[in-house]
């Protein structure tokens, strides 16, 4: 079923208070960004203007039954990541510093030598949450009935959640102040979909945290000292943050809700924290602004940390100097549940993605006959059919130091895009530029990228890009769906590190609800908001 012709026609006048609308509505209920800053000084530490985040004007259809099989295939891809997260040997063998892709990757490499080295120490906390976000895109391949088909699956830091919601928010005031002016018969309330992504994402935060405390109040280790405040929620993010209204709203539903307190610190300032080492190697981060202005640094009372969000932690960039990486090593050796831990992290490189597609490994971690690693599976069951409807959202991908993966990719380079072991979007290489690069490409380097096969996305959408200061501009777009997913899961015995010989029953709580929709131009090859490629859409369902 091809999609209906879009945007419909609107006389200039309508166009214009439309945008006046969405704008002004933006403005009002948070669709924001921090503007850019356009000198060469440090940006204000207090901000003093905000612009509204790049929204499409009109909601991108979207097939019914496409979007509802993305939102079934998301508790499948929640469960499948907490099983690979949760087999050592499996990512070991994969990522390693020694042996696998950490020995090409400097990055990859020195978050698996700090995984290696709290293993080796032992691990406090056994639970761990994922924040997950899977995205796709319609792939519509000649005489073919339209599919969605896996860009990639986010396991940290992955965003969009609270401004993905105040889109939603901006296209249903539209329809129900506007009505669209009448222009088609398929913006109705009744093909706007739910999107309720704020309250899982805050749902998943909120069990990790409870699930903390009852873990400490069980817990033999000695109660914190007097001068220590209630365990709280702690965002690791980066610095001169522009994308802070997407995270804010995620405090605001925690304190307001649930009476649950959030620190925001970058690594540089959380080099001063410290893990006690006498009750349980609990994380105490401390607060110079919980002390008056006399009480002297020593006075500065110390903040326990229940969960750590990172928010930050999935670019090199991240990472200037050995020191955020030692900080990083502090985090994760912490009593305090990691969302993500690294070896959820690493569950979500590139390279794990296409090992999963090769014959008969995703099928080890979903099937009833399945064992992944020393452990017996959670009771969570999937059916051949279910493991095999995940498998048909995958486009096909190797690695490139696959037999015949180099002569293989030049000859299909115009069907093949190259991806690294990255997040945060613009380290592809797409197409023509593949040949040059390859030449450039040391052999040693190779298993450090995945070739996938291009997905084919219908033509001919059409939508209006706000952008601020710009207006509204017409063009001709594509648009990426993601759906979210949480999971709290762990051990309920001591590690296999610790234990090699025990088998251990996974306990696992997950969710998930609310989605993301990017849409951007067609030329357009990256899909980031933060970016700049894309804008803020919604989807509007047609049959």
């Amino acid at each position: 079923m091809p999609l209906p012709p879009w945007p419909p026609s609107l006389s200039q006048a309508q166009l214009d208070e439309l945008l006046l609308q969405a704008t002004t509505y933006a403005l009002a209920h948070g669709l924001l960004y921090l503007p850019p800053n356009s000198s060469n000084l440090p940006p204000p530490a207090i901000p003093a203007s905000a612009i509204h985040a790049p929204f499409a004007l009109f909601p991108t259809p979207f097939p019914r039954h496409l979007f509802e099989h993305a939102m079934k295939l998301q508790r499948i891809y929640n469960v499948l990541y907490t099983r690979v997260a949760s087999d050592e040997a499996f990512l070991d063998q994969i990522l390693s510093a020694e042996t696998g892709v950490g020995k090409v990757d400097e990055f990859v490499g020195n978050l698996w030598r700090i995984w290696k080295d709290v293993r080796t120490e032992g691990l406090v906390q056994p639970l761990q949450l994922g924040i997950f976000r899977s995205d796709y895109l319609l792939h519509g391949e000649e005489g073919q009935d339209m599919t969605i088909k896996q860009v990639e699956f986010n396991t940290i830091s992955a965003s969009f959640g609270a401004l993905s919601q105040a889109v939603d928010g901006l296209h249903r005031y539209l329809l129900a102040s506007t009505g669209y002016f009448s222009c088609s018969h398929i913006l109705k309330a009744s093909n706007l979909p739910v999107n309720d992504t704020l309250t899982q994402l805050v749902k998943g935060l909120v069990m990790a945290h409870e699930a903390y405390l009852q873990s400490t109040a069980s817990s033999s280790a000695p109660t914190p000292p007097p001068n220590v405040r209630a365990p709280r929620i702690l965002f690791v993010v980066q610095p001169n943050e522009r994308n802070v209204f997407d995270q804010r709203p995620l405090e605001y539903a925690l304190l307001h809700q649930h009476g649950i307190h959030v620190l925001r610190r970058t690594f540089d300032e959380l080099a001063l924290a410290t893990v006690s080492e006498d009750d349980g190697r609990r994380l105490y981060v401390r607060d110079s602004a919980l002390c008056s202005a006399d009480e002297g640094e020593k006075a500065k009372e110390a903040i326990e940390i229940s969960v750590i969000y990172f928010r930050a932690g999935y670019t090199p960039t991240d990472f200037p100097t050995h020191a955020q990486f030692e900080t990083r090593k502090m985090l994760e050796r912490s009593r305090a549940i990691k969302c993500p831990s690294i070896a959820i992290q690493l569950a979500g490189s590139k390279k794990v993605q296409a090992v999963l597609s090769d014959p008969g490994v995703v099928e080890k971690f979903l099937l009833p006959t399945s064992s992944a690693g020393n452990q017996v599976l959670d009771d969570n069951v999937f059916s051949p059919k279910e493991v095999e409807e995940l498998r048909a959202s995958w486009m096909e991908m190797y690695s490139l130091d696959a037999p015949n993966a180099i002569e293989r990719t030049l000859t299909q380079h115009a069907d093949m895009v190259l991806k690294p072991q990255r997040e945060g979007g613009g380290n592809n290489v797409y197409k023509a530029h593949i040949p040059p690069f390859l030449e450039k490409l040391e052999e040693k380097e190779r298993e450090a990228w995945i070739a996938m096969k291009l997905i084919r996305v219908p033509k001919g959408a059409r939508n209006w890009l706000a952008r601020s200061g710009t207006g509204g501009v017409l063009a001709n777009v594509v648009s990426e769906l993601g759906t979210f997913g949480w999971a709290l899961f762990g051990r309920s015995s001591p590690s296999s590190t610790s234990q090699p010989e025990a088998k251990s029953m996974m306990e696992l709580r997950e969710g998930g609800g609310g989605y993301l929709l990017r849409t951007k131009g067609e030329d357009s090859d990256e899909g980031g908001v933060a970016t700049g490629f894309s804008v803020l859409d919604s989807v509007v369902l047609v049959d």
